[in-house]
């Protein structure tokens, strides 16, 4: 028997959107035909606002697109403005802002696993894994004083040098954290039900993820091994031995709900094994001899990426020599990995969109930037 089709909003006030959004289900009884994204809610005209701006007042502008990733988004500027300058940064700055991506890395993947986990209506493994994101703010707050937004990796350098404590508490965390995934996966990652709510969900294929332009884990959960950090080093990842993980499909097909939720977690894991790598031969020197006086690129354009929690963060800058950049232009993974939802979403149900579009791990801030 053939129902009715119906309209049905999800979102924007919705605790599973991950932020004000708002998807429009084009629903026959509970299985999706379509999902369509609808977003302004939030937006907060970034690439204009910083044409009004010198090149180092943007850097806390930037810390506000995935406000879960400040640290990341911040590498990923610096490194493009001074790519355009031309200029070097000390081995002492590369080594710090390598930690520094690496912890705000984890600390991003347990926002995303402990609130999928809620999403499927696992409360407990949302606690533990906030508890654990709480020591690497700690550490970000002993370093720079802030918990969130840090406008700390400035051009040419970092607005302060690291705290006495601080290779100390990190090689703490470490140990601290390792036997943490372990839980983790007891508690969440192999539990039956969190299993049946994910496997066979969703299913991306590698040839798909590629035509829609998917970036990140979720490209890497489809079976590509595609990292910018091996494959495209910038800074000095080059030096750190480190794997890159893809999707086996352990469950069901891989490129599913439960591979894009699985990488998150090996990826912690090599995370752990850079920082390991990095916090033992952080050589001495001055955090702030390489930045510049006076910020003012030459004309011209450049455009660098870095690879983010979520995927490939770009940014574009057009200089006309002046103290302001004449145009920013940003490519956020967020707005990028989620064009791809609709397609996935198809012939599910209701249910398994939430599951769906938890397990590409968007922010609001990074889409609507």
């Amino acid at each position: 028997m053939k129902t009715e089709m119906m309209t049905l909003n999800m979102g924007p006030q919705h605790p599973s959107t991950h932020g004000v959004l708002r998807l429009e289900l084009e629903i026959e009884g509970e299985l999706v035909n379509k999902v369509i994204p609808h977003l302004g809610y939030l937006h907060r005209c970034f690439e204009k606002h910083c044409e009004a701006l010198t090149y180092p007042q943007i850097i806390p502008y930037v810390d506000r697109m995935d406000y879960l990733a400040s640290m990341n988004n911040e590498f990923g500027y610096v490194v493009t403005v001074e790519k355009l300058l031309g200029i070097e940064v000390p081995e002492r700055v590369e080594y710090i802002r390598v930690i520094m991506a690496e912890l705000q890395r984890i600390a991003s993947h347990l926002v995303a696993v402990g609130t999928y986990g809620l999403d499927i209506g696992a409360f407990t493994p949302f606690l533990y894994t906030f508890r654990d994101r709480e020591k690497i703010l700690t550490l970000f707050e002993i370093t720079c004083g802030a918990r969130l937004l840090y406008n700390y990796m400035w051009i040419g350098g970092l607005s302060h040098d690291l705290h006495p404590d601080f290779v100390r508490l990190t090689k703490e965390f470490i140990e601290y954290f390792k036997p943490n995934l372990v839980e983790l996966n007891n508690l969440l990652t192999y539990n039956k039900i969190f299993i049946d709510r994910t496997a066979n969900i969703g299913i991306l294929p590698a040839d798909k993820a590629i035509n829609f332009g998917i970036t990140g884990p979720n490209l890497r959960a489809s079976g590509v091994k595609w990292d910018l950090r091996r494959d495209d080093p910038y800074s000095i990842y080059d030096r750190f031995d480190f794997e890159i993980p893809v999707g086996k499909g352990t469950f069901g097909t891989v490129g599913d709900c439960w591979d894009r939720y699985y990488l998150r977690v090996l990826e912690m894991e090599q995370s752990l094994r850079i920082i390991e790598q990095a916090i033992d031969h952080i050589p001495e020197g001055d955090v702030q001899s390489a930045i510049p006086k006076r910020i003012k690129p030459p004309e011209g354009e450049i455009y660098a990426r870095v690879e983010n929690p979520k995927g490939e963060l770009g940014f574009f800058i057009v200089s006309k020599g002046g103290l302001q950049p004449h145009r920013v232009k940003v490519r956020p993974p967020s707005f990028v990995n989620m064009g791809v939802l609709d397609e996935i979403s198809k012939g599910h149900l209701v249910a398994d969109v939430v599951a769906i579009l938890g397990s590409i791990d968007i922010v609001l801030g990074e889409i609507d930037r």
